[in-house]
């Protein structure tokens, strides 16, 4: 038995709710349920109470056992002292306030209905393999699920605009520098996103504003601060980058310390960090205002314009500094700047907004619903189970549902597990 569980039963009544009685033998009228509270203090707030003929207002707490009340060392918060009822599973010692005035206790194991015992024994089975409701999830109406996974698309992006105001913080609300921080991080992927993320962090986004005209000097920079120019080459791209990295470390007195070690090992060549440092390195010699340009778009064409650059010269019969391989152009591609969407622009778009105090929802939604599902172990379960994710909207969704609910045992407090228990 868990206590969301009996949460669940008090919020949403699932209770036989004509005939409670305290522990002593007084009727219990159910006003109103109250305020759920989910931060520290009293279970649910401003609950009305009838309990025998006195009409009660106050908080109201909930525990598997009474006795959990002493556990929790309620007696000697005066945040309990308004505790009009306590709601427990199985009654097994009185309680009493701080000043020694009893609680009527209610106990709720008379008064749940079977199916709603049986549904909730049936959720929460130990033998569920990946999820608690595998077994039941493809019975979900469309109406419910579609609702939800927009709801949990939008918790997942207050989650990252939370982390968006941190950056900006850090950064004396230099948008442009959280920007390039950001994408920086992105262009890296999962191998060597915190590697490139130290790189962003180990010199001031000020350097790229005034190197943004000379495309080698941004190359240098990024190189030089990677540790990549380090190595013994004698290609001649490779000496002028090293001799503008070395103007670039005196003028600025840059150091790379702090930087973590770069990884090329099971990358595809595409994926390699010189090829992605080059990449980023031409858009921002490409774009000017870089941040200006992104809130002032608004469709997905303008940004597939924007973030669809390509390598310098040298890379196109490149992939590492030492050996050559046969040419090509090396633009990013779509799948790429669609990731950049997911997890940097639309984040971006929707934290700026929030800051001016405007709602920009209706055009996020159909960005993403515009933008192909991702495709990873997560979503294709989900979809293994029942078809859900047709755009990034339902595959973002799906991540948050999956680790921030199943992998929590958050049933009670998913719309999912809900509809399974009505």
């Amino acid at each position: 038995m868990q206590e969301d569980f009996l949460h669940y039963l008090w919020k949403h009544k699932k209770i036989i709710a004509n005939s409670l009685k305290t522990t002593k033998g007084e009727l219990v009228s159910i006003i109103n349920v109250g305020e759920h509270n989910h931060n520290t203090g009293p279970d649910f707030f401003n609950a009305q109470l009838k309990i025998g003929e006195q009409l009660w207002a106050g908080n109201l707490e909930i525990h598997i056992k009474s006795s959990d009340w002493y556990l929790h060392n309620h007696e000697t918060d005066v945040n309990y002292d308004n505790v009009i009822l306590h709601v427990v599973w199985e009654h097994d010692t009185e309680i009493f306030r701080k000043d020694n005035t009893k609680i009527p206790t209610l106990e709720l194991k008379h008064y749940v209905p079977q199916d709603a015992l049986n549904g909730y024994q049936k959720l929460f089975n130990n033998n569920r393999k990946w999820i608690n409701c595998e077994n039941d999830f493809a019975s979900t109406p469309e109406f419910i699920m579609s609702n939800w996974l927009e709801r949990l698309y939008f918790e997942r992006l207050e989650r990252k605009a939370n982390d968006i105001t941190a950056l900006l913080h850090e950064n004396i609300n230099n948008w442009e520098s959280v920007l390039f921080k950001m994408l920086f991080k992105n262009f890296g992927l999962k191998v060597n996103g915190d590697a490139f993320a130290s790189i962003a962090n180990s010199f001031d986004f000020s350097i790229i504003r005034k190197q943004q005209s000379n495309l080698l000097s941004l190359e240098a920079l990024l190189f030089g601060q990677a540790g990549l120019l380090e190595d013994d080459c004698q290609e001649a791209y490779f000496l002028e980058l090293a001799k503008e990295y070395q103007f670039l470390k005196q003028k600025f007195t840059l150091t790379n310390t702090n930087v973590t070690s770069l990884q090329f090992f099971r990358l595809r060549p595409p994926n390699f960090p010189t090829i992605r440092m080059s990449q980023l390195a031409n858009m921002y010699y490409l774009h000017q205002n870089l941040f200006s340009k992104i809130i002032a778009a608004n469709t997905l064409n303008e940004f597939y314009t924007f973030f669809t650059v390509e390598t310098s010269t040298f890379w196109e019969t490149h992939y590492t500094f030492n050996k050559a391989s046969k040419a090509s152009k090396k633009k990013v591609t779509k799948a790429f700047v669609d990731l950049l969407l997911i997890n940097t622009i639309i984040p971006i778009k929707f934290s700026y907004a929030k800051q001016l105090g405007k709602t920009i929802d209706e055009e996020i939604i159909r960005m993403l619903q515009q933008i192909t599902s991702e495709k990873n172990s997560i979503v294709d379960k989900f979809n293994g189970l029942k078809k859900v994710s047709h755009s990034a909207l339902e595959s973002q969704a799906l991540l948050q549902l999956k680790n921030e609910y199943c992998d929590k045992n958050k049933c009670l407090k998913c719309v999912v597990g809900n509809s399974l228990l009505k």
